[in-house]
């Protein structure tokens, strides 16, 4: 009995867990079709966003909005198309990473 308390305990941990944002979520979210870690590519690199946001205690969620509805001219006259198939969780996992520095 112990046991399956134990397993159950675990999968609902497991369950509950955000999704874990590094470099290969942001392939699997399609990201790096415009963005790099730390060079600029189509979109600005994931280094000058965290630099740009830091500080900023709206950026998480400001961020978060662009990702999912898209945005135009806050890095330059290319718009950003929205990503309405990336999965929130995802998208605020991504966040978070992005504004930690891309680490």
């Amino acid at each position: 009995m112990k046991h399956i308390v134990t397993v159950l305990i675990a999968a609902g941990l497991v369950a509950a867990a955000p999704a874990h944002a590094n470099l290969e979520l942001a392939k699997k979210s399609n990201c790096l079709s415009c963005h790099a870690v730390d060079k600029k590519m189509v979109g600005p690199s994931f280094v000058d966003i965290s630099k740009k946001y830091a500080g900023d205690k709206g950026a998480a969620k400001d961020l978060a909005a662009k990702i999912k509805s898209g945005s135009k001219g806050v890095w330059g006259q290319i718009p950003m198309p929205p990503n309405a198939n990336v999965k929130d969780a995802d998208i605020d996992a991504l966040v978070k990473w992005i504004l930690a520095g891309a680490k």
